[in-house]
């Protein structure tokens, strides 16, 4: 059995039946419990057409390991990390393949705590135990138990946010029939909010295309909603709803970029003095809000694994990414895609402010390229040539995560996708939309020889 294309930086993912099937994850199942020897596991499942199916054979591979299984059946990923860190089991597994197309699934794998295994810590093992198809035999045949973690989810969720602050907001869901739209109907109950349903209904044919509000061409539906129902807010979720999107009143696409930073000014509000991550992407205006509210800011490597492992050492209250990935020590130092919409509802409900006033301000003083991808002929050539090219008379120059230029006025990131095969260019500058946008020209033009 050869799994090379389907095991990923961080995760599982490949297409169905070729590349994962009954077999092959039955056999993934059987590899993780050899190498991490759980006794309890968590299993959860997104809404594609072969999750059920998928699911079933790594249960299997997991009982016929001894592994103990707690089903909670259909869910989004950040309920696989909420299961194994509230229920202190000793690992968790998601079938899901996120945004990726109708005929893709996969696997997202946790450890303890809820801890991420990733190609760096233990990925490789599982995958070359799962090639060869030898696996120690078990004492005895684990069990499968259904669990509703629901409710005590919402209870968790409720203890993030002060419910008595928020006020009756109109509110755009769009679902993107995947597995949100279950998880707010279930926390929106009680809450004084409107919500205006956009395909909350999960199904894995994806009728209205696969959810991935970080492509433009998925975001018009949303924002038109938002317009035509005077709407204070607007999310969009992708199909595991491990990242939020958000809209202001304006119908308008908020960058994740500008939404780091109102997080981590709310929560440095809660918690003076804390540290927040970020990735280096696109870095000033998350350092200088965290700098003026007398937080600590962190630079960590872009990537849900680095970032987790992050936030734990830094003990950090907060951390995100342009991508749409927001972290928070209260829950598991997790991502999560319900999280951060309620945060902000609270901060629009106790300021009085729409969201556009919140980010304004901020987007003309840092004004972004947002993420340009590129698939080049020669990604590690290119990257080199622009280091030749704009390194002389840099301030500083770093390589935690591809490249990250910096000049008094302006800066760039350039960088490998971790999961794609494309080339992410971000730039940005202090105030200068004009200059920002004739760097990031410059930029691709130079890159064009490689295109």
């Amino acid at each position: 059995m050869n799994l090379s294309g389907c095991f990923k930086a961080y995760d599982v993912r490949g297409r169905v039946p070729g590349e994962l099937n009954p077999d092959s994850v039955y056999s993934i199942g059987r590899a993780y419990a050899a190498w991490l020897g759980p006794q309890r596991v968590a299993v959860g499942r997104d809404i594609r057409q072969s999750s059920v199916e998928l699911s079933l054979a790594l249960i299997r591979g997991l009982t016929d390991s001894g592994v103990d299984v707690l089903d909670i059946g259909l869910c989004g990923t950040e309920g696989v990390y909420f299961a194994t860190f509230s229920q202190e089991l000793d690992g968790g597994i998601m079938v899901t393949a996120s945004h990726n197309p109708v005929d893709y699934n996969g696997l997202k794998f946790v450890r303890e705590k809820s801890i991420p295994v990733s190609g760096d810590t233990g990925l490789l093992e599982i995958r070359a135990l799962a090639e060869s198809g030898q696996f120690p035999e078990s004492a005895r045949r684990g069990s499968v138990r259904d669990v509703d973690i629901w409710p005590s989810y919402r209870r968790h969720l409720r203890g993030l946010v002060e419910w008595q602050e928020l006020r009756a907001l109109k509110i755009v869901s769009n679902a993107g029939n995947g597995g949100a739209g279950l998880a707010v109907e279930l926390i929106a109950q009680d809450l004084p909010f409107t919500i205006v349903r956009l395909h909350h209904e999960a199904d894995g044919s994806f009728p209205n295309g696969v959810p991935n509000p970080m492509l433009e061409e998925n975001r018009a539906v949303t924002s038109r909603a938002v317009l035509e129902n005077g709407a204070d807010l607007g999310i969009a979720f992708d199909g595991d709803y491990d990242r939020c999107f958000f809209f202001d009143e304006q119908g308008r696409f908020i960058d994740g970029y500008y939404i780091v930073g109102l997080l981590a000014s709310v929560f440095l509000a809660r918690h003076p003095g804390s540290r927040i991550l970020h990735d280096p992407r696109v870095t000033w205006n998350t350092i200088d809000i965290v700098r003026e509210a007398g937080g600590v800011p962190v630079l960590c490597k872009s990537g849900h694994a680095f970032m987790k492992q992050k936030m734990r050492e830094a003990d950090a209250v907060y951390g995100g990414e342009m991508s749409a990935h927001h972290y928070f020590r209260d829950f598991g130092y997790c991502d999560s895609g319900m999280v951060p919409w309620l945060v902000v509802a609270q901060h629009l409900s106790q300021s009085g402010k729409p969201l556009s006033a919140l980010v304004d301000e901020r987007m003309k003083m840092f004004p972004s390229s947002g993420e340009i991808n590129r698939t080049l002929s020669d990604q590690k050539a290119a990257i080199e040539a622009v280091r030749r090219r704009y390194i002389p008379g840099a301030l500083s120059v770093d390589d935690i995560d591809g490249l990250s230029v910096e000049y008094q006025r302006w800066r760039f990131n350039l960088r490998s996708s971790n999961t794609e095969p494309l080339l992410r260019l971000n730039v940005e500058s202090r105030g200068d939309r004009g200059l920002m946008q004739e760097k990031t020209m410059e930029i691709l033009r130079f890159l064009e020889p490689w295109a």
